[in-house]
């Protein structure tokens, strides 16, 4: 099973960009969009092949996130039944027959630091979020998670320890992740540095590969014996992100 995510910063431009292309070409089983700045009606695409499910925010032209799924899902969830967190349309679940698939567009705390606390708030509730639905079944995550969670998933760590997106308080965020059981799947076959899912679209950034690894997958624990691969698609344009796949493994079937 191939799952691939992508902040397209516009699913508009996205497909004016060749987005339909990209999905043609790797047709993955399940593709999550982040950033999609759309309400469906705002949209005039077919998909053809997948079913579309979305998350939209109150707000006309901001956050939203879409997940495109071969299979029809048993069943689709918009946010995280909590109403301040929800009304940004930051988050999509679809529940599959062995995982539910958490599409997730996490706030950034913005340049002056000025929704940390509320992004602190957030971590702390999506994460019981997960943790309630990982009472049914295994948790898929992947998506923008807006942070770089240690020093080598970013090119020059010692310049931002203060800035959005490398805080301690969002690193923290992080970690709470990982110490609930939480796999960073890339991690599991990456170890080193320079691999990175965001550029700033300034000074040739991305040229030159100063960016940062804000964008992932990941899993339960109990999914780790399944991971097959995953992978930073660098070399896709069409956002200030890039896409980011994970291959999965069929599950294991126990002998009646």
């Amino acid at each position: 099973m191939k799952l691939i995510s992508w902040n397209v910063n516009g699913i508009r431009a996205a497909l004016r960009k060749g987005f339909l292309d990209f999905l043609t070409a790797e047709a993955p089983d399940v593709m999550c969009v982040q950033e999609t700045k759309a309400a469906p009606e705002d949209v005039e695409a077919a998909w053809p092949g997948y079913e579309a499910h979305w998350n939209w925010a109150e707000k006309r032209g901001y956050s939203g996130v879409l997940t495109l799924s071969k299979a029809k899902p048993l069943g689709v969830a918009r946010g995280i039944g909590i109403a301040e967190h929800d009304r940004e349309g930051r988050v999509l679940t679809t529940e599959f027959s062995d995982f539910f698939l958490v599409n997730v567009y996490v706030p950034n705390s913005q340049r002056e630091l000025t929704r940390l606390p509320y992004r602190q708030e957030w971590d702390r509730a999506f994460l019981a979020y997960l943790r309630a639905l990982e009472l049914t079944k295994p948790v898929i995550v992947c998506g923008d998670l807006n942070v770089a969670h240690t020093e080598i998933d970013l090119a020059r760590p010692k310049d931002n320890v203060k800035n959005h997106g490398f805080t301690p308080e969002e690193r923290a965020g992080f970690d709470t992740l990982v110490a609930a059981g939480f796999v960073d799947t890339f991690r599991e076959f990456e170890k080193s540095g320079g691999h990175y899912t965001w550029w700033s679209q300034m000074n040739g950034a991305r040229a030159r590969n100063i960016g940062w690894r804000i964008d992932y997958f990941l899993t339960s624990a109990t999914l780790r014996p399944r991971l097959k691969a995953a992978r930073i698609l660098g070399g896709v344009l069409g956002s200030d992100h890039c896409p980011v796949a994970l291959e999965m493994k069929p599950p294991t079937r126990s002998r009646s």
